[in-house]
């Protein structure tokens, strides 16, 4: 097992995804503020992936397994049905701005955390 194929590489790589999904969901989202029976967008990730690694892991888990259940859960984008505007818009521009911010932070996170990992890797390159 090395670092780049690692399953906490994996876990990064399907976080960014997921991530990047969100942005652009959230990014529909407030293009779409003053479209009249637009329905809010949003991606969901976490509770797949939790669920297919509780499951990998209920008959004894192995690397292969927990790897199979990251490597097959994707990213899942949903409809919000409610809206209480009167045109049927239901984009809350505030809590999308915030979502935006918000997914900004994890996203530079995640970086970080892949940045670490290559750094780490580049000092014992270079010994």
């Amino acid at each position: 097992m090395d670092i780049l194929t690692s399953n906490s590489m994996l876990m990064m790589q399907k976080s960014l995804d997921f991530l990047w999904s969100k942005q652009s969901c959230i990014l529909d989202n407030i293009a779409n503020v003053e479209t009249p029976g637009y329905k809010t967008k949003y991606a969901t990730f976490e509770e797949s992936l939790a669920n297919a690694i509780r499951s990998s892991v209920k008959g004894g888990a192995s690397y292969s397994s927990v790897e199979k259940a990251i490597e097959d859960t994707s990213v899942q984008i949903h409809e919000a049905q409610e809206s209480t505007r009167m045109d049927e818009n239901g984009v809350n521009i505030t809590e999308q701005m915030t979502e935006l911010t918000r997914n900004g932070y994890q996203q530079q996170y995640v970086m970080n955390a892949i940045s670490s990992d290559f750094s780490v890797l580049m000092t014992a390159i270079r010994g």
